[in-house]
């Protein structure tokens, strides 16, 4: 028995795929397959019901399961303090947009310097899709709005965001107070359900009983940002985030009673995840998130 035998086993029963193990892993799938096979050699044991299409772990499987994690533990504390420290390997996670235009690049100076021997594999993506990854055992982690609801998730929050709504000036006047009148009359743009904002969004909508009866969604903050200068309708954007913006008197602030909530950011991972990788990345995150950070583009005057 190997510890690379146990890790193709621990991976391949997560994400219930040899495929997904060995792209994790950037093996082979046949490689991913003999290491599993040999595994069952050793124990004696068939590890997985290979019947249907998910890799579906036998009893003896799941028995072999919570050894595998804790002998991935153990493996990565040994290197962690043994070896001086720094984790090895790589880390798949989620970020949200907002995330990878703002502090992410301070989060990749630290990491590269604590840990350069761990390869960082970002997805950025909008929150509901990364929350399913990272249940499924697809990602380490993700950093977006929370906390999580699924009990299979902890979070931990590292931040939060003032928002507030925005127009361009050619459609509102600065300061309008929005009524149920102005929701009638003007389009409302946001990002598509499958955001933390957009559930935010629509409980604040729920709370003030009010209807929106002409709604655009686009998947992109980028390109949210740019309809509503370009006039096409309203929406609420991160104060802090759109101040060029403002500056520039490309958009408008816009009153609305009650204001909006605040929302939070944070890192999510999975209850049963004890490895060092994601409490270093964790610690790594708490202390480098910056959600006072603007856009990057500052928009011509």
């Amino acid at each position: 028995m190997t510890l690379k035998q146990l890790e193709a086993f621990y991976w391949a029963a997560t994400l219930g795929s040899f495929s997904l193990a060995a792209t994790r892993l950037h093996v082979t799938q046949s490689s991913l397959s003999k290491r599993i096979a040999e595994l069952e050699d050793d124990l004696g044991s068939v590890l997985f019901d290979r019947t249907g299409q998910r890799a579906i772990p036998t009893d003896a499987g799941l028995r072999l399961l919570d050894h595998a994690a804790h002998m991935l533990e153990v493996e990565s504390r040994i290197r962690s303090d043994v070896g001086g420290g720094p984790v090895r390997g790589s880390s798949r996670f989620g970020i949200s947009e907002l995330i990878a235009a703002t502090w992410f690049p301070n989060f990749v100076a630290r990491v590269q310097l604590e840990h350069p021997h761990l390869t960082l594999e970002p997805q950025v993506d909008l929150t509901n899709g990364l929350l399913r990854k990272l249940e499924r055992g697809e990602l380490d982690f993700a950093i977006i709005p929370g906390p999580a609801a699924s009990p299979a998730l902890l979070s931990e929050k590292i931040g939060e965001l003032e928002y507030c709504w925005m127009a361009a000036p050619q459609r509102l006047a600065k300061g309008t107070t929005l009524t149920a009148h102005h929701f009638q009359e003007h389009p409302v743009i946001t990002l598509s359900p499958e955001a933390g904002l957009a559930q935010a969004f629509e409980r604040w909508l729920a709370a003030q009983e009010l209807q929106i009866p002409r709604a655009l969604t686009c998947n992109s903050l980028t390109a949210l940002i740019a309809l509503v200068t370009a006039g096409l309708g309203i929406s609420f954007f991160p104060r802090r985030y759109v101040e060029p913006y403002v500056r520039a008197a490309k958009l408008v602030e816009l009153k609305s009673d009650p204001p909006l909530p605040r929302l939070a950011y944070c890192f999510h991972w999975r209850a049963a995840d004890t490895r060092m990788a994601v409490t270093s990345l964790r610690t790594i995150s708490r202390e480098t998130a910056d959600f006072t950070l603007t856009a990057p583009l500052v928009p011509a005057t």
